[in-house]
Formats: structure tokens, sequence, C-alpha cells
């Protein structure tokens, strides 16, 4: 009952109340007549944009006309999409504070200022790229055209954008990567000077000329078309391994990938022609095994045993492979001839 009897109050109440209709329309016609007034600074303002509008157009084309042969061509046209942009918002601005001239400078300074907060908050990745690629149009640590190694690639710079760098790796494969990570990761320019060394470790054995080996090796670089002769190449010891000794081919050449690659390639082959025509082993890994006879008195002896056999002593025939073999072959017949007769 209690329920319905608000229902009821509610509904009287609301049937009390008359629309006033008369300020309704008094505040509708004061819009309308607000709005006529504001008409000669609407177009006004309009004009204003329309006159930044073409002025920011006008420079752009011009910058980029100026530019168009320099190598920094693409600086400029993001300096110039900059102005653009920057015209075209100083304008809107002004459009602003001549259709509404209460809002003052100041009062639209702190607007703006609290709205490009939270743009910037909102558009932080996309201004750090835009920030990072000026930047590295501005100090140019690599041009359109060099080689570089960006983290995991390595390619040609095909082009240098506001958001990203454009790299066309070796095998043909597009990679855009973000300014940003450009910027403030390590990046390895490999042209950015006229040459490049590259390297390589040749094995010979320990039974050959080692004088002879580093003669050869170096003959056959200095005449190979494309190894520059300032600086020139060298070869050096470089490691006593295992079952080789290992020179270190070093030589300079054109930095462009394609001339680095044949170059190799031509060293590798002529490298090992002219070491197999002078008789210089080129060996394989090869590993030592020795035996050890844990029967005889002195196993376990270091003091008098080293490497499977006593110290001092060299190894005995049975202490090898072709030994066991011979020494077995030996005692054969003696023990055929101790087999009594039947």
């Amino acid at each position: 009952m209690k329920s319905w009897e608000a229902v009821n109050s509610a509904s009287a109440g609301l049937a009390g109340v008359e629309p006033d209709v008369g300020n309704a329309w008094d505040t509708v016609d004061a819009m309308v007549d607000g709005f006529f007034a504001l008409l000669p600074n609407i177009a006004i303002a309009a004009v204003v944009i329309l006159v930044f509008w073409i002025v920011a157009k006008v420079i752009q084309k011009v910058v980029a006309r100026a530019t168009a042969n320099r190598e920094d061509g693409n600086l400029a046209t993001v300096l110039s999409r900059l102005v653009y942009w920057g015209l075209l918002i100083l304008g809107l601005l002004v459009a602003i504070t001549i259709i509404v001239p209460s809002m003052t400078p100041g009062k639209l300074v702190s607007t703006l200022g609290i709205g490009g907060v939270a743009i910037a908050f909102a558009f932080k990745d996309i201004f750090q790229n835009l920030l990072a690629g000026i930047l590295i149009l501005l100090q140019k640590p690599f041009r359109v055209g060099d080689e570089i190694t960006s983290g995991a690639y390595t390619g040609t710079v095909e082009a240098i954008e506001t958001r990203a760098t454009w790299i066309k790796t070796y095998d043909g494969i597009r990679v855009i990567v973000p300014n940003s990570q450009i910027y403030q990761e390590p990046v390895s320019v490999i042209t950015a000077y006229d040459m490049v060394r590259s390297e390589y470790d040749v094995g010979i054995g320990y039974g050959d000329d080692i004088g002879q080996a580093l003669e050869v090796a170096l003959d056959t670089l200095k005449g190979i078309d494309g190894i520059l002769d300032d600086p020139g190449p060298d070869v050096l010891v470089w490691e006593l391994a295992g079952s080789t000794v290992n020179l270190r081919l070093r030589w300079w050449t054109n930095p462009k990938r394609a001339n680095v690659v044949v170059k190799h390639s031509e060293v590798l082959r002529k490298v090992a022609e002219a070491m197999g025509a002078a008789n210089i082993d080129l060996p394989f890994p090869t590993r030592v095994v020795l035996l050890h006879d844990q029967t005889e008195a002195t196993d376990g002896d270091r003091t008098k045993q080293r490497e499977g056999w006593p110290a001092g002593d060299s190894p005995p025939p049975a202490r090898t492979v072709a030994g066991a073999l011979i020494q077995a072959a030996e005692q054969a017949p003696a023990q055929q001839g101790d087999k009594p007769a039947t």
C-alpha cells in the first residue's frame, strides 16, 4: 500500500509541473541571436585558417623544391611537414580567439597545457619516435644507401622517416625499425668508411715450414685483384692448436657487402690452391689415443709411470695397438707348439 501511495504522490507532483515554454523559447532565441552575432567573427576566422593553410602549403612546396637534389632531402621533408602542421595549428588557435573574444591567449595556453599533458601520455611512443627521427636526420650517423646493423638486422638503409627507418636486408626483406630503438641502441655503420677489414684462420701441419706457409699465403693475398695495397694484407701466426698451427689472414676491401663476400670466397679458394701447390698440408683435426695395460706392476705408481707407460722409458710394443697385434702374432706359434700332441 505504501508503494502505491508513493507512486500516486509522484504522479501528482509531475502533473502539477507546468512546462515553462516561454523560458525555453527565450533561451533558444538567445542562442540563435548569439550565433548570428558571431557570424562575422566565424567568417573572419575561416578566412584566417584559409590564409594559414595557403601559406603552409606554399612554404612546404618551396622547401621541397629547394632541397630536391640535396643529400639532406629527408630532413628538409620532415622540417617542411613540421612547418606545415605548425602553421595550421597556429591558424586554428588564432581563429578560436577571433570567434571567442573572451578566450585570451593566457587561458588558451593553460587549456592547451592540460590537454597537451594528456596527449603526450597517449602518444608517447609516437612523439618519441618523431624526436628520434629528427635527431637522426640532424646528426646524420648514417644516410640512405648506407649498410648498417641494428639489433638482429643488417642491410641497406632505404629511407629515414619521422617514425621509423626502413632497412632492406641482404636476403631481400624490408625491416621497419622504430627510430627510438635505433637512437637508443648501438648501431654498426658498415659503410661509414671507405674500407673494411676481413680475416680468416688457416691451419697448417706441425711438420710444415711455417715461414714458407706465411710467404705463400701473403703472396696469394697480394695477387688478388680488389684487395687494397694501402693498408696491405698481412698473415700472422695466431695459434698453436691441438693438431694445426693456425695462421690468421687479414685483408682490406671495399665495404660493400657484395664485394666483401666475393673477395672472401676468392681468398679461400686461391690460398687453398697455393698451399696445395707448395705441398703445405691443411690437416684435419687428429686425436692421439694411448693404450694402458692396467695389469703391470707399476700400474698406479705415478712416480714411475706417465701417460700410459713408465716414466723415462719408451712405450713397449705391447702398449700400442700395432705392437699388441705384433706381439699376439709372435706368441701364436709358440702357443700352438706348447699344445700336447694327441
